[in-house]
């Protein structure tokens, strides 16, 4: 069995990924990190302060992370030095502090940080890549939804769009949002909205003269970043020492 310990243990995400991994048939929860104690699918959760006691004690295996930017550079750089391979679903890291993990994982564990687990995202960014290809000269617009309490905009699923798109179009002025008397050129156009207990909405737009192709992805429940988090978790045991996408856990590079 592997042992997982979960951080963020107690949020919106963190019960979610703990119902499904405890479901499993592979894997083990052995405890959880939160700002507060309290319990966690028959085991305990521990503070930020005691996580690496409760590493010592517990050994895991995998260290999952589902909290905020800050919190989780501070967990994988103690996950790393316990020996634990990383599933990092976090958003809204900086660019200081995606070098601070990648110091801390390459060449010491293995590493899936993705800005979204869901398997359809995933297959939806490859369809956003094969588009921007063909599509260069056509308008792009990209677009999100969020629940209300989600701090980071655009979504970290959102920049994911934007880098792909980049790769393939070239370098391209990003433009978030309209107002005013302004004429369309040939920027990116982002738009973000927050509102109610939406799960997370993207939409892609390419827009040419005579037509228009969107793609669109829309999660209806969290358990579908919770189950890809759990196949990331069955798959990085015993991969080599560095950072990897989804796509390589779905074998979709």
């Amino acid at each position: 069995m592997i042992k997982v310990v979960v951080c963020g243990a107690l949020g919106r995400m963190g019960t979610i990924v703990g119902r499904v991994v405890s479901e499993s048939s592979t894997c083990r929860i052995v405890g959880g990190i939160d700002l507060r104690e309290g319990t966690y699918y028959g085991t305990k959760v521990v503070t930020a302060a005691q996580m690496e006691t409760l590493l010592a004690e517990q050994d895991p295996d995998v260290v999952i992370d589902f909290t905020v930017a800050g919190a989780a550079v501070e967990n994988v750089k103690k996950a790393a030095r316990y020996g634990a391979a990383l599933v990092v679903g976090t958003t809204g890291f900086s660019p200081s502090q995606r070098e601070e993990m990648k110091k801390a994982v390459e060449g010491y564990v293995p590493a899936v940080i993705s800005s979204n687990f869901s398997v359809g995202v995933n297959i939806f960014w490859q369809l956003v890549k094969e588009a921007a290809h063909h599509l260069g000269e056509y308008d792009i617009e990209v677009l999100e939804a969020h629940h209300r309490y989600k701090k980071d905009a655009p979504s970290g699923t959102a920049k994911t769009i934007l880098e792909i798109i980049e790769k393939e179009v070239g370098t391209r002025k990003t433009l978030y949002g309209r107002e005013g008397v302004c004429e369309r050129g040939n920027e990116i156009g982002v738009h973000v909205l927050r509102g109610g207990d939406i799960v997370g909405e993207h939409a892609v737009l390419f827009a040419g003269n005579f037509e228009c192709i969107e793609l669109f992805h829309r999660a209806y429940d969290r358990a579908v970043f919770a189950r890809g988090a759990l196949k990331a978790t069955e798959w990085v045991v015993g991969k080599p020492p560095k950072i990897y996408a989804m796509a390589d856990v779905l074998g979709l590079k």
